[in-house]
């Protein structure tokens, strides 16, 4: 029991650490990495203070990827598929 217990901890561990690793970078593909940059501002706020901004809202997610998404909002067009943006999204809320 303890093996499988351990065997699952280790394997999401991964899976996770696969995911942070893939955003970042398909944040940096995808041409956030102009604008943002993890631990610091740039032109515009960092991962790491948008994250804190959204912390314990229930609709951090949708809000972000409307704002990215939204063609009358203020962000730059990305070069990311909606899937990918909604991945981006996901991995800066866990900052």
């Amino acid at each position: 029991m303890k093996f499988v217990l351990m065997s699952a901890i280790v394997v999401s561990a991964l899976l996770s650490a696969g995911m942070a690793h893939a955003s970042a970078e398909l944040s940096q593909s995808a041409g956030c990495a102009k604008c943002h940059d993890v631990e610091k501002k740039k032109k515009a706020e960092s991962y790491k203070s948008i994250s804190a901004k959204y912390k314990g809202k229930a609709d951090a997610q949708a809000t972000i990827v409307k704002a990215i998404t939204d063609p009358k909002g203020d962000h730059p067009e990305m070069k990311a598929k909606p899937d990918e943006i909604t991945t981006m999204v996901k991995w800066i809320l866990t900052q």
